[in-house]
């Protein structure tokens, strides 16, 4: 079967193009990737988005071309990375920057800073937290593509290192918030009842997220393409719990010190995942149609 494939961009690795490619009848897109990298080695399958010449959907690796047809056109993404070297120094950013806020307050502030149990807490929390999502970067995700563009790192990394990282860091362990500050002392954020109770909605929250990554996670065996719907603690309610949960952790930070950091990027945070919900929302309904649980809402139970 001959194949034509044409250039969609202007990419000195697609100079040589229109190419015609011979393949079985047999053969799928991802074929089509892997004959075309064969030809022009620097143009690696991840690099590719092939779609039918005329129309810039992008086709499936396993779409058979007896059905998309012998006219395709590529286009080069780019220089590509890892998806889970982009997750990895995401989160390593704040892992780098609160320990140094933490322990070197003369260098942020100019002075020593005397931590309250409230900043501790906070510490403990933050560290944990994406302590938590490296590990889970590491041995639960699965991702359903191998790369992104390599310039979606700096852009991804920006709002992890200067949110939640420079900016929360800053401000919740500078004086305001220290041992004996007005703000703090003798008030219910100096109380451990306060401190243990939002510890432990903390936790529940954590836990939570990480049960549902879990069952994400088994829903599908290595190597597996096949797609189930998900069911059990957290998607009875919602189409991705883990956002809502990952809601609640970091909002439990936010009453707690009512810091206007901690608030900025948790909405910033809260409203981005609330886009990627409703997509995943819409996406599970209209591939399993009828039957997706109808009472199902997106990301907060009950509302939406």
């Amino acid at each position: 079967m001959k194949v034509i494939v044409s250039s969609a961009s202007r990419s000195p690795l697609l100079k040589n193009f229109p190419l015609t490619l011979d393949l079985a009848p047999s053969a799928t897109v991802a074929d089509v990737k892997a004959a075309i990298a064969a030809k022009a080695p620097k143009l690696s399958a991840s690099r590719q988005k092939i779609s039918v010449v005329g129309d810039k959907k992008p086709l499936a690796d396993d779409s058979p071309i007896s059905v998309t047809g012998t006219e395709l056109a590529v286009k080069d993404l780019g220089p590509q990375v890892s998806w889970k070297t982009v997750f990895l120094v995401e989160y390593a950013g704040p892992l780098i920057i609160h320990p140094l806020v933490f322990h070197l307050p003369r260098l942020f502030y100019g002075n020593d800073v005397k931590h309250s149990n409230l900043q501790i807490f906070v510490y403990a929390f933050v560290v944990l937290h994406f302590l938590k999502r490296e590990l889970e970067t590491l041995f639960v995700h699965r991702f359903s593509h191998a790369t992104m563009p390599l310039g979606n790192i700096f852009k991804n990394s920006a709002h992890y290192h200067l949110f939640s990282g420079l900016a929360l860091a800053y401000d919740v362990y500078r004086p305001k918030y220290g041992a004996n500050s007005p703000y703090v002392h003798g008030t219910v954020r100096d109380s451990p009842e306060f401190l243990w109770v939002g510890a432990a909605v903390w936790l529940f929250a954590e836990l939570s997220n990480l049960h549902t990554h879990l069952t994400l996670r088994n829903l599908r065996a290595p190597g597996s393409r096949e797609r189930k719907i998900p069911r059990g603690y957290g998607f009875t309610w919602v189409s991705v719990p883990n956002y809502f949960f990952e809601t609640i952790a970091w909002l439990v930070i936010c009453f707690m010190t009512n810091s206007i950091a901690a608030w900025v990027f948790t909405v910033i945070a809260v409203g981005q995942m609330g886009l990627w919900a409703v997509k995943k929302h819409q996406a599970y309904r209209k591939e399993f149609g009828t039957s997706y649980p109808r009472g199902r809402k997106a990301m907060i139970p009950f509302v939406f």
